[in-house]
């Protein structure tokens, strides 16, 4: 099979496209021909090392955890699915080597979910992990109809996921942004503000009563701020602040479920979901395409199309 491999750390240079050995598929995994593949900022992270001292890493590695494709075979303890199924799937596993930017993929049962009719190849491939960070931040805190949430880096591939779940249960959601991604905001049905100093004062002009919930999905202090906001202090989850735990918040590293992913789905179904796909490349482009990511400056998901 083609893939893109690594045989060290580094940059996007390190990245080759090239022939690798189709992977092996053990009895509780499927065999996925891969339509489509979802690249994300940890890609990127986990081949410059930042992740070295929590995850065991192999070389060579074909990086990636976000795939949507074809059943092609099936494994001897696998029966949730079929060949010829369609899938999605958040593909971590416990360590890091045989990764979703190829051809084949060998997809723990565990990882996947049906995917959703009414998304693209392209979309479903952008769903799995920033879909699953968003929807597990959100039951850390707890989110209810009728509450109201503030959402930071509100436009991006989690935040924009967040945004629409929450508007789905009914809570009102207030997003920071710049400003030129104001109006895609309100699209989603949320109220946008400037993030930047002065963002507490401008929230409360908005909810002067203050917010019942925060999801920091940047870092840089915004926790803090949140707290000055917040009706309970507590009620605030982040993927970016390593301490926000030692300040009573909730920390939150997305894990593989297929009930969640599910679920995500369902709401893509019902058309209360969809994912914003920023740029595509080809797999053979996954240099390029990591460097779009490292830039962060993208609204939406940065999607590799394989076949």
């Amino acid at each position: 099979m083609k893939a893109i491999s690594a045989k060290s750390y580094g940059g996007p240079e390190v990245l080759e496209y090239s022939d690798r050995p189709d992977p092996k598929v053990s009895p509780d995994s499927v065999l996925i021909r891969v339509k489509a593949a979802g690249v994300n900022p940890v890609d990127w992270k986990i081949l410059a090392g930042y992740l070295d001292p929590v995850m065991e890493v192999h070389f060579p590695l074909i990086p990636g955890w976000d795939v949507a494709g074809v059943v092609e075979a099936v494994g001897a303890d696998a029966p949730e699915y079929e060949i010829g199924a369609e899938v999605m799937g958040y593909v971590r596993k416990d360590e890091v080597q045989h990764g979703t930017f190829a051809e084949l993929v060998a997809a723990p049962v565990r990882t996947l979910a049906r995917k959703p009719a009414g998304l693209s190849w392209q979309q479903a491939a952008g769903l799995p992990l920033a879909g699953l960070t968003a929807y597990r931040a959100i039951k850390r805190v707890g989110t209810k109809a009728g509450e109201t949430a503030l959402v930071h880096a509100a436009a991006g591939g989690v935040g924009s996921l967040a945004v629409q779940i929450l508007v789905a249960q009914g809570t009102r959601v207030i997003g920071t942004a710049s400003e030129r991604n104001h109006d895609f905001l309100r699209s989603l049905g949320a109220e946008p503000v400037t993030y930047g100093d002065g963002l507490a004062d401008r929230v409360r002009a908005l909810a002067p009563e203050g917010i019942d919930v925060a999801l920091d999905f940047v870092g840089g202090g915004v926790v803090e701020v949140s707290q000055q906001l917040l009706k309970d202090r507590g009620r605030v989850a982040s993927i970016a602040d390593g301490e926000v735990k030692e300040k009573g918040g909730h920390m939150v590293w997305v894990r593989p479920d297929t009930d969640d992913l599910t679920a995500l789905g369902e709401l893509a179904d019902a058309g209360k979901l969809t994912v914003p796909v920023a740029a595509t490349f080809p797999l053979s482009q996954t240099a390029e395409a990591f460097r779009e990511s490292m830039a962060g400056r993208t609204r939406g998901k940065i999607v590799l199309e394989v076949s």
